[in-house]
Formats: structure tokens, C-alpha cells, sequence
């Protein structure tokens, strides 16, 4: 079988002199026409801090797919920064940009016919946006991920961008002064990486190293230490001999691969933006996963990690501890983890742990030992009931209680909300309603850092609720609940949540349920209408013509056939 099983599509015979002709105007010679062609899909950019170190990994995987005897020939994808459009109209791009790199990436791969690919991404869509692509094409692949920032430093204290955010609750509260904001957003963001605690960068970073579809201890790097350039040139000789074998994504991407996954985002206590995630890679690669399962895994997986933004420590600090795979020897040594599924580098899960140790080391405390967990049973809960009949995520990590009755405050917008929270508007009790926010509606589903951290920086993250149809961030934590499915635009129950209605938010008994007689609710729904679309052309009028429910991924592809 030729190694240019796709490319010799445009590179052999004499009808393709013409496109060889090109190819040569790019740095192909007489003998690279046989070489396999990998694609490396750049996601460098100066617009965030995430993604600003990518452009130097990209060139290390151009050259180990060099020495491995590949020709590799780069293009770029697209990024918006979350943190950067966090709290604003722009944020509604955040999910679509999913889309787009997916779009992206499988238009230059199969529009050239490219033998495989090495994605190299930072910011919170990148990972998923690439994994959609590359479950779409089923050529081999490989993702790179760009790193995390290291933490800044103030009076003692580790800070991320969630630091910030949480300042400005403070601030707004009359707790700290404008000179302590300003030392925090100075400090907050030191140099390269996506944003550093078990946020969704990390987070989805993780999952693809726990899926197999990165290199072990690839996905909590610091972005500007050395390892991680060695990193992507070796993942760059992994992937093109997996051209070599043509060891797919179809046959990584299994069931199972998606259970591991899971176990392990559940005990490193990571963002609810991988269910969407994971739900939406699902879909495309054709493995059939829905919301319960996670909440099946969740019962069985103990968040072991003391991690931000809940916890103590930040992704540099799981690294030094012995990083994913400490974490994914510890799951299989109960028998929590498929250790037969395989990887990019053609061994399985068990392989690749096979030399790690079955328990955390005792001079560190950021894995917790099995014994001694951060919380008993995973983070992210899937509650039902009449606000949410297809389902919705918590987070409960870092909340002393996590059920709660009390009167509607609602909101037809994030804007509204953290207006009325920084002004004192918010009481302890309250349970907060943000809708026409979710993929429909806002479009784009836009994540809720903003109210959130002002919320817990107003002192108010033990005594409030916060029901939303749109996303949090990884930075997100608290009594919140997000992907409220049915979305109020298509009609959802929560369009019929009327200001002082009592709501009950339940982890333990997993209820989201609008205390309201049915009759009632009835007589509400036959009188409510669909609000006219916000936008009527454009990428984000598009998304809201296709886009599927939260429950289903959120995807654009759904039924098409």
C-alpha cells in the first residue's frame, strides 16, 4: 500500500504535472511526490495569550514530520479568545468558532488531499473544533496541544484570568480597592498558555490525551517550557507513522475511549464545556453517547485533584505531580478504565501506564490519594425535571450545599444579570434565571464567567442559584446550572419562568424543577412566542438556522442527510 495513499491523488501521473508544478513552487522535489502529505493546522495567532506560542510548535511538527520522511505542509485555522470576549456580544462566537475550525480544518485536508493531520490549538474551542474535524475526515490525526499558562503571583497567592473576574466582584462589593484590581489584572496573565487551572482548555487538553489522540503528559505542559516543543516534533513522527499503518481515528475514537474520557474529566474536576464537547465528537465519529452517561460515571469517579477554579492548584502543578497519567493508573487500577483501548502511538491505555505507579507520590498533594478524595462522587451532575426535560449540567464542586429553593430572579440576558449583581440587586436565596442565551437563542450559547464571579466575589456562591441555556466557563464554579435543554427560543419551560416563581436546584436528587402547577404552566406556554431571531445574516444567523439542542452536542450537521 503507498504511504500517499490520499495525496497521490495530486501528485501522481502524468495528467497531475500541473499540480506537481505547483507543489514544487512550495518546496517539493523529485522525490517528495511519494512521501506522504500531513497537514499542520496551525491555530497561531496574537490575539490571545492562548494561542500565542503556537506558531513555534507548529514549526517543530513540520520538522519531526521531516525527519520522519513525510513532506508536511502547514495552513491556518481561526481563534477568538473567550477571555477577551468573556461578558460581551462577542462571546456568541466562542461555540460557533467550533464550527469553523472544524469547517476549517476538513476543508483544507480534503480539499488537498492530504494523507493526515497534526492539529495544533490552544484556546477552549481549538481542541474541539479540530477533534469534530478529524472525527469527520477518519484520516490519521494527531493534536497538539499549545500548553498552559503559568500562574501569576500576588501577595502569596497563584492567579489565573478567573482571578480577575472574581476581583471585579470584589471590587463591586467593596472589598478590595481599585489598586488591588489593578495589581490582579496586571498580574493575573504572565506570558503564553491557555488559561491555567482545570479549565476547558485544560480540560479538553486532558480528555485527548486520556482518549489517546495526544502524547501522555502532553496536555498540561507550560506552553514556554522546552518539553513542550519536543512534544509536538515527536507527536509529528507518531502521526506519520500512524499514516504508515493507517491506524484511524474510528478505531481510537471508540465507546470506550469516550468512558475513559469521562472518568478521568470527573476526577480531575474539569469544565462542564466537555460534556458538550465530548457529546458533539460523539455524534460525528458515529459513537452513541448521551448526557445519562455521564452521569452514570460521575456515581462511580471521585474527583481526586485540588484543582482551580474550586480548588487549590493550577493545571503546572497536576503536571509536576505526575499529570494525566497518574491520574489514569490510579482509575484503571479500579478497574475504572478501559485499559484495552487504543492509542495514536498503536499501544493501548494499559501499555502506556504500564510503568506508572498505582498511587500518587506522598510529597504532593495535588492528587489526592484514592482514599482520601476531594469529593466522593464526580462534579458534573445531569439533572432533570420539568425546567429542563432533555437534561442540564452542574458543577457543584465548591458549594457547601448543593440543593437550593428560592424565588426567580430572571434575565432575558448575561448583560442584565451582572448588571444587576454588581449593583447589589441579588440577594442571599435568589435563584438567578438567564435564558435566550442558549445555541438558538443567543446564538452561540455564551459562557457566564462574568455573573458567576460576581457572584463568588460578592460573597453570594454558597446562598444563590444560577439557572442558565447557555454555557459556563471551566473558570465557572458555584450553584450553577447550564445547558438548560429545551432552550427558551424553541420553547423551552424555561421561556416560561415568570420573575418570583419558585425554582428548585437539587445535585443530590439531580432535579432543576420550576415549582409551578401544570395547568398553570399551560396556560403559559399557549400564550408564549418565539422571539423573532437576533440576526438575520451572517455566520451567527447560520449557526442559528442549523444548530442542534445542548442535549445532542450542540451540532450543525445534525440531519442533514
Amino acid at each position: 500500500m503507498p504511504e500517499n495513499l490520499r495525496s497521490q491523488a495530486v501528485t501522481g501521473g502524468v495528467q497531475r504535472s500541473p499540480n506537481r508544478a505547483m507543489l514544487r513552487a512550495v518546496g517539493f522535489g523529485d522525490g517528495d511526490f511519494t512521501k506522504p502529505i500531513v497537514g499542520i493546522a496551525n491555530g497561531y495567532s496574537t490575539i490571545t495569550p492562548c494561542n500565542m506560542g503556537l506558531n513555534e510548535l507548529a514549526l517543530r511538527a513540520v520538522a519531526g514530520a521531516k525527519e520522519a520522511g513525510a513532506m508536511p505542509q502547514m495552513f491556518g485555522t481561526i481563534t477568538i479568545s473567550d477571555g477577551i470576549s468573556m461578558g460581551t456580544e462577542g462571546m456568541k462566537y466562542s461555540l460557533v468558532s467550533r464550527d469553523v475550525i472544524a469547517d476549517s480544518i476538513e476543508t483544507v485536508c480534503n480539499g488537498q488531499s492530504m494523507d493526515g493531520v497534526l492539529a495544533v490549538g490552544g484556546c477552549d474551542k481549538n481542541m474541539p473544533g479540530a477533534m469534530i474535524a478529524i472525527a469527520r475526515m477518519n484520516i490519521p490525526a494527531i493534536f497538539v496541544y499549545g500548553g498552559t499558562i503559568k500562574p501569576g503571583h500576588h501577595n502569596g497567592k497563584d492567579l489565573t484570568v478567573v482571578s480577575a473576574f472574581e476581583a471585579v466582584g470584589q471590587f463591586s462589593a467593596g472589598k478590595i480597592d481599585e489598586a488591588e484590581l489593578t495589581a490582579v489584572e496586571k498580574k493575573a496573565c504572565p506570558g503564553a498558555g491557555s488559561c491555567g487551572g482545570m479549565y476547558t482548555a485544560n480540560t479538553m487538553s486532558s480528555a485527548f490525551e486520556a482518549m489517546g489522540m495526544s502524547l501522555p503528559y502532553s496536555s498540561t505542559m507550560a506552553a514556554e517550557d522546552a518539553e513542550k516543543a519536543d512534544s509536538a516534533a515527536e507527536s509529528a513522527k507518531v502521526v506519520v507513522e500512524a499514516v504508515r499503518k493507517q491506524l484511524l481515528p474510528s478505531q481510537i475514537l471508540t465507546r470506550a475511549a469516550f468512558e475513559n474520557a469521562i472518568a478521568v474529566i470527573m476526577a480531575i474536576g474539569g469544565s462542564t464545556n466537555a460534556v458538550l464537547h465530548l457529546l458533539a465528537i460523539s455524534n460525528t465519529i458515529g459513537v452513541e453517547l448521551c448526557l445519562d452517561d455521564f452521569e452514570t460515571i460521575r456515581a462511580k469517579v471521585p474527583v481526586l485533584c485540588d484543582l482551580k477554579p474550586s480548588g487549590k492548584y493550577v493545571a503546572v502543578d497536576l503536571h509536576k505531580a505526575g499529570g494525566i497519567p497518574q491520574v489514569m493508573k490510579m482509575l484503571l487500577e479500579r478497574g475504572l478504565l478501559h485499559g484495552d483501548a487504543l492509542t495514536i502511538s498503536g499501544q493501548t491505555i494499559a501499555e502506556v501506564l504500564a510503568d506508572i505507579p498505582a498511587e500518587p507520590r506522598a510529597d504532593q498533594d495535588v492528587i489526592r490519594p484514592w482514599n482520601n478524595p476531594m469529593y466522593a462522587q464526580g462534579h458534573l451532575a445531569i439533572l432533570k425535571g420539568n425546567l429542563a426535560t432533555e437534561g442540564a449540567v452542574a458543577k457543584i464542586t465548591g458549594v457547601k450545599t448543593p440543593k437550593i429553593t428560592g424565588p426567580a430572579r430572571v434575565f432575558e440576558s448575561e448583560e442584565n444579570c451582572l448588571a444587576a449583581i454588581l449593583a447589589g440587586k441579588i440577594q442571599a436565596g435568589d435563584v438567578i434565571v438567564i435564558r435566550y442565551e442558549g445555541p438558538k437563542g443567543g446564538p452561540g450559547m455564551r459562557e457566564m464567567l462574568a455573573p458567576t464571579s460576581a457572584i463568588i466575589g460578592a460573597g453570594l456562591a454558597d446562598s444563590v442559584g444560577l439557572i442558565t441555556d447557555g454555557r459556563f466557563s471551566g473558570g465557572s464554579y458555584g450553584r450553577v446550572v447550564g445547558h438548560v435543554a429545551p432552550e427558551a427560543q424553541v420553547g423551552g419551560t424555561i421561556a416560561l419562568v415568570n420573575e418570583g416563581d419558585s425554582i428548585t436546584i437539587d445535585a443530590n436528587n439531580r432535579l432543576l424543577q420550576l415549582n409551578v402547577d401544570d395547568a398553570e404552566l399551560e396556560r403559559r406556554r399557549a400564550l408564549w412566542q418565539a422571539p423573532k431571531p437576533r440576526y438575520t445574516r451572517g455566520v451567527l444567523a447560520k449557526y442559528a438556522k442549523l444548530v442542534s439542542s445542548s442535549s445532542l452536542g450542540a451540532v450543525t450537521d445534525l440531519g442533514l442527510g
